[in-house]
């Protein structure tokens, strides 16, 4: 297996299961070995990232360009594997651990919400090895869709609150992010993760410069729990257990944090 397809795999690990994980809502043991079997390979496609990792070298594959200097494209990088070495591996212990509340208190729409956690795990893995700010923005977006089914899980009246609030926050964080990318490629032509800089020797006004870091930092800020944007955390434990771990501990806040470090350290580092 050739190193360059292995991001693209560990992406789609997961949301290959999601069908199997479906057609055997009937036999619960057979749909969660589906669960760990995706958890597991994943962990591993992203094990084999960490020699190059170690050494550097970033694994990149373009998957289709939309517009001139506007690819789709996945890059494991040194931060991006050890993201996803993080998450993945979380994931399988969050899976068991999934298992055993779900049954223990017989909770209703299992199969929604083991297919629903493989849809965030996909999108947590596609995050960390996004090779521009397009191809984050798709897996970001992904996430906030696949764990609003999480988060209102019990449906009871408090879970949905939850949830209208946590689509109302991370709705408009992307909103926030879509604008600043949208005015970062009017300026670079590119939305290339660079480690130096998107926008490099590009001489920013003071307040353009304090304008766009601010779209960035709300755009990423909302998944992160930064006060005051934080609010939606809290209500969304409302949610089953499992989730609250998977909220705080596995993808989305974890996501946010790293969503930070790629504005700070690929995008503006330059400009700070």
């Amino acid at each position: 297996m050739e190193l360059t397809y292995i991001p693209l795999l560990a992406v789609l690990v997961s949301l290959a299961t999601v069908p199997f994980i479906l057609l055997s809502s009937n036999k619960p043991n057979l749909r969660e070995f589906w669960t760990i079997l995706a958890g597991v390979v994943k962990f591993i496609l992203v094990l084999t990232l960490v020699p190059s990792a170690l050494e550097g070298e970033a694994v990149t594959l373009t998957l289709l360009e939309i517009a001139p200097d506007l690819p789709l494209v996945l890059k494991a990088d040194t931060f991006g594997v050890f993201f996803a070495l993080i998450a993945s591996g979380l994931w399988i212990f969050t899976s068991f651990y999934s298992i055993g509340y779900m049954r223990g208190h017989n909770e209703k729409k299992q199969t929604r919400y083991f297919a629903s956690f493989a849809v965030c795990l996909s999108s947590t893995i596609g995050i960390a090895f996004s090779g521009n700010l397009l191809t984050f923005i798709i897996f970001y977006e992904m996430l906030t869709l696949a764990t609003y089914p999480l988060v209102i899980h019990s449906e009871n009246k408090e879970a949905i609150a939850a949830g209208r609030k946590y689509l109302t926050y991370t709705l408009t964080a992307g909103l926030l992010l879509i604008a600043a990318a949208g005015i970062t490629y009017s300026i670079t032509g590119t939305l290339d993760f660079q480690a130096g800089g998107i926008f490099g020797d590009v001489e920013l006004s003071h307040s353009m410069a304090v304008t766009i870091f601010l779209l960035f930092l709300g755009g990423v800020g909302v998944k992160a729990g930064i006060m005051p944007l934080h609010s939606w955390l809290p209500s969304a434990m409302a949610a089953p257990t499992p989730v609250s771990a998977l909220l705080h501990a596995v993808a989305v806040v974890k996501s946010g944090v790293f969503g930070v470090i790629r504005v700070v350290g690929f995008i503006f580092r330059s400009q700070m």
